[in-house]
């Protein structure tokens, strides 16, 4: 009998101790927290950049943001740096929902979804409040909602700022000194139109290819906001910047559709609140870092040239039949949003 009831006890203690292990929580989507509600992992992808740079600190804000307002339910897996891939292989994870919220460029998204181009076009956008205005409006929701046909949620827009041009062959003083130019591009077929039309030799690269191109002397030169000349260190193998703020670059901030819906009420609030902050803070850190970046480049010895007001306004004439010739694919009624909004 003595053994019967160890036995029965060794049992007990048993069940007792696995029913406890079931219990436990690792803070994976859908656990549950000490309070028993429950926890969702947010895994971004923050893009390619390194620490310093605009995007990788409001990301790193947004996952403060998210923890602590939502009082740890939401459990961010944040990735920067590349360490998930490329644009493409990021949206393709959003889609699957292997990836829950990341800010892809235009270019790559426009993979997805023809609208998008429109984000891409030169000169849409000359300075940053109509930037801001457009895309926060109507026109700007338009994209966001077309998102929705590939599985992906358009949430707003983050800033990668005023692209412009290094080179290291000779200084780009003029329009015509853009004849003949070897200058990289992404992937991009409205990119690749308009430098054809200011005479450059446009040559898709993809990004992580670009500083190793340029050293060896593969293309001439590349186009890029400050920030990211800085942050990729260029300017070790570029002498020559010019300003033309061409293209106002945004990088569309999106998440995967069944995951947000799959949000309880009050967390799609915080994380609808999170990004929305995230979006205020992100400006405001490109700015600074425009003027900073632009200030450090002339300090690691860059030749820096700027356009004058009639330079670019020729530059704009130049690439305008590029709004004509991508219009039917992008959508006529779209392109016609956007030329309007921006030009009041």
């Amino acid at each position: 009998m003595k053994k019967i009831i160890q036995g029965v006890l060794f049992i007990t203690l048993i069940l007792f101790v696995v029913g406890c292990g079931a219990n436990d929580s690792s803070g994976a989507a859908g656990d549950n927290d000490q309070e028993g509600q429950e926890q969702y992992t947010v895994r971004i992808a923050g893009g390619a950049v390194g620490p310093e740079h605009s995007l990788t600190k409001t990301f790193n804000f947004l996952k403060e943001e998210l923890e602590e307002k939502s009082d740890g339910r939401f459990k961010v897996d944040l990735n920067v740096a590349g360490e998930l891939g490329e644009d493409r292989e990021i949206i393709e994870a959003i889609q699957m929902g292997e990836v829950h919220l990341a800010s892809p460029s235009p270019a790559a998204l426009g993979g997805f979804n023809d609208s998008v181009a429109i984000l891409d076009m030169p000169f849409l956008f000359t300075n940053r409040e109509t930037a801001y205005e457009v895309l926060d409006g109507e026109p700007g929701q338009m994209i966001l909602d077309l998102l929705e046909e590939s599985g992906i949620k358009g949430l707003g827009y983050f800033e990668n700022g005023f692209r412009n041009v290094t080179n290291n062959l000779q200084p780009i003083e003029s329009v015509e000194d853009f004849n003949d130019l070897s200058i990289r591009t992404m992937q991009n077929q409205t990119h690749i139109s308009a430098w054809e039309l200011l005479g450059a030799n446009p040559t898709p690269l993809a990004f992580g290819e670009l500083y190793s191109a340029l050293q060896q002397g593969t293309v001439d030169g590349q186009e890029n906001p400050f920030g990211l000349i800085l942050a990729n260190k260029f300017y070790e193998v570029q002498k020559y910047l010019t300003v033309t703020n061409h293209v106002y670059a945004p990088n569309v901030v999106i998440t995967n559709n069944e995951f947000y819906d799959s949000l309880p009420d009050d967390l799609q609030t915080i994380f609808d609140d999170a990004i929305s902050a995230a979006i205020d803070t992100n400006r405001e850190l490109a700015q600074e870092e425009e003027v900073t970046a632009r200030q450090a480049l002339e300090d690691e010895g860059m030749e820096v040239y700027e356009f004058t007001p009639e330079q670019l306004e020729e530059m704009q004439e130049i690439t305008l039949p590029v709004y004509e010739e991508f219009k039917d694919q992008i959508g006529a009624d779209i392109v016609d949003k956007f030329l309007a909004a921006s030009r009041e």
